[in-house]
């Protein structure tokens, strides 16, 4: 891991840039204006972004339309969501399967418009037929109720999938639970971990490849995140580089170990700018 040191060339030499958001280029609602003006310098010099966040309680619309007004210009093709990961895998891998979603409504229509075939209505009330899969994911409307079904389900033998392993979703006021912490409630009642999904494991990558039809090798990604976003770079050979904007703070970065050490360390995307572009 180095840090404030001369890399420009090892990062500007990538062709895609991969950011996480949440805590990377913005915070909560509030965007990181040097965060703006770093992306505008990548496209400017025909370098390809794409916006990739493990959060799955909004669909890839509602990140069109946030990173909009927050000025980011983004295309749609440029962003991808956990619940995209976990939609392609239920469709592709376990396709007929009948899935209970313990998620937001808005995690329900990409499903559903995806083709996984839920037994739950938009607010996570069973149909009455029996779930083979359950999902569980950050879930904004979350309720005793649904929880109570989701290990029920999970207790009687359905294959347990996670969207995302993020414990905390940062806010302007602070951290708020988030999928992998929900993910916990239901391994402490049930006994069963789920199969994860997003960053950092195989599957994201994967379809990044496939939908960029860039080699990984290519590609480096921005992230706050130690066991997610860098963890996706350590572990599947794509340059790893954390900024402190968000969940990890210097010292976290001292106890962790080496699959969650980033190649790269910078105090903001701010930093990284005057290294490729001075």
């Amino acid at each position: 891991m180095q840090k404030n040191v001369d890399l420009g060339g090892r990062m500007a030499e990538k062709k895609l840039y991969i950011f996480d958001m949440d805590g990377t280029i913005y915070l909560g609602g509030q965007p990181f204006p040097f965060a703006i003006d770093f992306i505008k310098k990548l496209r400017a010099n025909g370098k390809r972004v794409m916006f990739f966040t493990n959060n799955a309680s909004h669909n890839p619309k509602f990140y069109l339309d946030k990173l909009t007004k927050l000025g980011y210009e983004p295309t749609a093709e440029e962003i991808c969501t956990s619940g995209n990961v976990t939609t392609a895998f239920l469709t592709r891998k376990r396709a007929g399967k009948k899935v209970y979603l313990l998620g937001t409504p808005e995690l329900w229509d990409q499903m559903t418009e995806g083709g996984v075939a839920l037994v739950c209505d938009r607010n996570g009330r069973p149909t009455g037929e029996k779930a083979d899969i359950v999902v569980t994911s950050f879930d904004t409307t979350l309720d005793y109720e649904k929880m109570t079904v989701t290990c029920d389900f999970v207790r009687y033998g359905a294959e347990y999938l996670s969207t995302h392993p993020d414990y905390n979703c940062p806010t302007e006021t602070g951290f708020i639970p988030d999928s992998g912490a929900i993910a916990a409630f239901v391994t402490a009642s049930t006994g069963v971990e789920p199969v994860y999904f997003g960053k950092p494991y195989p599957e994201t990558v994967d379809m990044i490849e496939e939908i960029t039809g860039l080699d990984r090798s290519e590609m480096c990604i921005f992230g706050d995140r130690l066991y997610t976003d860098i963890a996706t770079g350590r572990r599947h050979g794509i340059l790893s580089c954390l900024v402190l904007t968000g969940e990890t703070k210097e010292a976290d970065v001292d106890t962790a170990g080496a699959e969650d050490k980033p190649d790269l360390l910078f105090d903001s995307l701010a930093e990284v700018d005057a290294v490729i572009f001075g």
